[in-house]
C-alpha cells in the first residue's frame, strides 16, 4: 500500500488550516458529487469540488476523488488496487517528465472492512479550459488564435511521447488549455491509463488518431498544422505523409470495429 502523500508548501499549509490533512477527514467531508457515481468496476467512485480559503480570503479550488472497490487489474496487481492508486503514479511521474498536466495535492489509500478505498486531491485548472469547449466555438476563433492552440496542443504531445509514454485516452475532454495575451499553456488530465510506448511508433500513432477521430471541428489543414509542428517540420514530406497514412488507417479500423 501507498504512503500517504500530502503536498508541501502553500497547498499543504492550506489543507492544514482546515483540518484536511489526513485521509479520515478527507474521506468523511460532506460534499456535492459533481456527477453520477462511476459503479463500472463493481465498487464506486465519484467527484467533488473543494474551495477552500486562505488565510488572504482568497479562494482556491480542488477537485477531490474517492472510490471504494473501484480497483483495477495488472500482472504486478492480479488482485486489483484503486485506479486512483495508478493515476496518483502517472501524475508524480509527469512531473518528474516535465511533462505539463494537473497537479495532486493530497493522495491516500485504506483497507477498512473488507473494502479497497482511496482518494486523490487534485488543483482544479480553473483558468483553464477543456479542449472539447474549444471547439464548440471554434469557428468564432481568430486564426492566430486557433494557430497558437493547435501548436501548444502538438508541442504537449510531442513532450509526452519524447519521453517514451503515450495517454492512451487521449480525448480532447483530457486536454486543458488556457489562452492569454496571444499565448496558449496545454495540460493534460485523467491520467489513469497512461503507459510506457512499448511498441513505440504504432502507440504513438494510436494516440493520434484517438485525437483526430474524436475532434471533429479543425479543418484538414489545421490537423496536418498540428502534424507538422508535431514532427517539427516545415512542410510536408515523405515521412510526414506515412504518418498521415498511419493514423488514417487507425481511424478507419477504429470505425469498422
Amino acid at each position: 500500500m501507498s504512503k500517504d502523500f500530502f503536498a508541501p508548501g502553500d497547498s499543504g499549509r492550506l489543507l492544514a488550516r482546515h483540518r484536511l490533512n489526513s485521509f479520515e477527514a478527507l474521506w468523511n467531508l460532506k460534499l456535492d458529487a459533481v456527477d453520477a457515481p462511476n459503479t463500472t468496476r463493481g465498487g464506486w467512485s465519484t467527484v467533488y469540488r473543494l474551495d477552500l480559503e486562505d488565510d488572504q480570503g482568497r479562494s482556491h479550488g480542488f477537485y477531490l476523488k474517492r472510490q471504494d472497490n473501484h480497483l483495477t487489474r495488472s500482472v504486478l496487481k492480479p488482485f486489483g488496487e484503486p485506479t486512483f492508486a495508478r493515476e496518483y503514479r502517472a501524475i508524480q511521474a509527469y512531473a518528474r517528465y516535465q511533462v505539463p498536466a494537473l497537479k495532486a495535492v493530497a493522495f491516500a489509500e485504506r483497507r477498512q472492512a473488507g473494502h479497497k478505498r482511496a482518494l486523490l486531491l487534485t488543483c482544479a485548472l480553473d483558468d483553464f479550459d477543456p479542449l472539447d469547449q474549444w471547439l464548440e466555438k471554434w469557428d468564432t476563433l481568430a486564426y492566430t488564435d486557433k494557430k497558437t492552440l493547435i501548436q501548444a496542443i502538438a508541442m504537449l504531445v510531442k513532450r509526452l511521447h519524447q519521453t517514451g509514454n503515450v495517454h492512451n485516452c487521449l480525448y480532447a475532454k483530457h486536454i486543458f488549455v488556457k489562452l492569454r495575451h496571444g499565448q496558449a499553456e496545454a495540460r493534460l488530465i485523467d491520467l489513469e491509463k497512461t503507459r510506457r510506448s512499448w511498441l513505440g511508433k504504432h502507440d504513438r500513432v494510436s494516440d493520434l488518431a484517438t485525437l483526430n477521430r474524436r475532434t471533429q471541428k479543425p479543418s484538414r489543414a489545421q490537423r496536418l498544422s498540428f502534424l507538422l509542428s508535431y514532427l517539427d517540420k516545415r512542410k510536408l514530406d515523405d515521412e510526414a505523409r506515412g504518418w498521415i497514412m498511419k493514423i488514417d488507417r487507425r481511424i478507419k479500423r477504429k470505425a469498422a470495429a
